[in-house]
This record gives structure tokens, sequence and C-alpha cells, in this order.
């Protein structure tokens, strides 16, 4: 599969990344638009996956808690393509920015159906996570070495 990870740069790739984040992640849990951004958005490192046809096909969000501590949040993955290496691209890019900015470790919420799949990367199961989408998660966290 080609694919390109970058930073949303235009603001048809902003406007595509949100959308898509909503798409995915809001939308399919009757929430509104206006659940999809939150304070952290102006101070975060965004991701985009994009296809040879320029559609988004992947999204993940960098954000630090402290200087130590990076968090990742709205990482999505068209279905059609999960399993297939893209999800854990995405991951890794967004850990490589945190280290290079002095990050010691990663921590994410994770749904449920993605617990799996962040262990499969090295991250551990720490504690249940009340979100504001009203779904259980769990808190990982990951050293980044």
């Amino acid at each position: 599969m080609n694919y390109i990870i970058k930073s949303p740069e235009t603001e048809s790739e902003w406007e595509r990344y949100f959308n898509f984040r909503w798409e995915k992640l809001r939308k399919p849990l009757g929430m509104p638009k206006d659940t999809l951004k939150d304070d952290k958005e102006q101070d975060s490192c965004h991701l985009i996956a994009v296809d040879n046809k320029e559609e988004v096909i992947g999204t993940g969000r960098l954000h630090f808690n402290n200087e130590e501590e990076g968090q990742i949040r709205y990482m999505a993955v068209s279905e059609s393509i999960q399993r297939k290496g893209l999800g854990s691209a995405i991951v890794s890019e967004l850990e490589l920015i945190a280290k290079k900015k002095g990050a010691r470790e990663m921590v994410l919420n994770a749904r449920k159906n993605a617990i799996n799949f962040y262990l499969s990367l090295g991250y551990k199961e720490i504690e249940p996570y009340e979100s504001d989408t009203g779904i259980p998660h769990t808190t990982m966290r990951k050293e980044l070495i």
C-alpha cells in the first residue's frame, strides 16, 4: 500500500484531517462535530496518512502532558486497510517526534478494540479510563527508549 504520513499543511488537508477524525471516532457514537476538538489542538503535533489519491486514510495526534510525557490521541485508520501496518507506522512516527522533543514515556487511552494493537507495540495496560465519549477506555503507557 502506498501512503505518505505527514502533518496537514493546507486548509484542505486540515479540513479533511478533522473530518476523518470525526467520521471514524465520533460520528459512529452519535456525537456532534463540536465534540471533535479539545483545548490542546494548537499545541499538538498532528499527522495524517494520505494515499496516492490524496485521500486521508489515517490520523494521529501527539500532545505533551509535561516535559517527559507525550500523549497520543485521535488515532484512526480506515477499516479497509487496518492490520496492514499503517497504524503502527503512525504511532512510531508520533513516538519518534515525542522522543526528539524530550519525552521519556508515552501515554494513551485505548478503546477496548484497540488494546491488543497497543500491546503489540509495547504499551502496558495501567487502569480503566472514563472517556468523554462515554465508552470504556484503558489507560496505557510505554517507556520511550
